[in-house]
This record gives structure tokens, C-alpha cells and sequence, in this order.
């Protein structure tokens, strides 16, 4: 079973995992890269919320890190969210 992703206060990102071949990845993003990416401006929505709404976009610029090589814990930033970075 898969853990519920969380906000980390001191961090300022929501923790989440993804399983990946029957292994759970840790990764996380950051709350400014969440807002940046999907809030529009002047948005107020909350990290945990954002998340929750676009997991499914999220979850899969962390396969694609892993696929390129990147280990445990996945740092989501910016790019990783573009459009072209499939």
C-alpha cells in the first residue's frame, strides 16, 4: 500500500511515493514549483491540494527521472513539469 503524500512545513514540499515496478520511490516538489506549474496567479489553493488534483502528471515526471537515472528520494523541479519534457 502506497503512504499518503504530505505537506513538510519545514521542507515547504508535499512527500509523496510512487510505485515503480512494484518498488516505492520517494519523491517530492516543492510548493513554489506546484504553484508556478498549476495554480494561475493569485491563486490560493493549497500544496496538498494542488497535488492531489494533477498526481497523475506529477507521478509521471517521476518515472520518467528514475527512467533517466535519477535515485531515491526524486526532486521534482520546473522542467520536469513542461510540456516537452516527455
Amino acid at each position: 500500500m502506497t503512504p499518503e503524500a504530505y505537506y513538510h512545513q519545514d521542507s515547504e514540499a508535499v512527500r509523496f511515493w510512487v510505485s515503480i515496478d512494484d518498488v516505492l520511490v520517494g519523491a517530492s516538489i516543492r510548493k513554489a514549483v506546484l504553484h508556478h506549474r498549476f495554480v494561475p496567479k493569485g491563486g490560493t489553493e493549497e500544496p496538498i491540494e494542488t497535488y492531489a488534483r494533477h498526481a497523475a502528471e506529477i507521478e509521471a515526471a517521476v518515472r520518467r527521472r528514475v527512467a533517466q537515472g535519477s535515485i531515491e528520494p526524486v526532486m521534482l523541479r520546473e522542467h520536469d513539469l513542461r510540456p516537452d519534457a516527455e
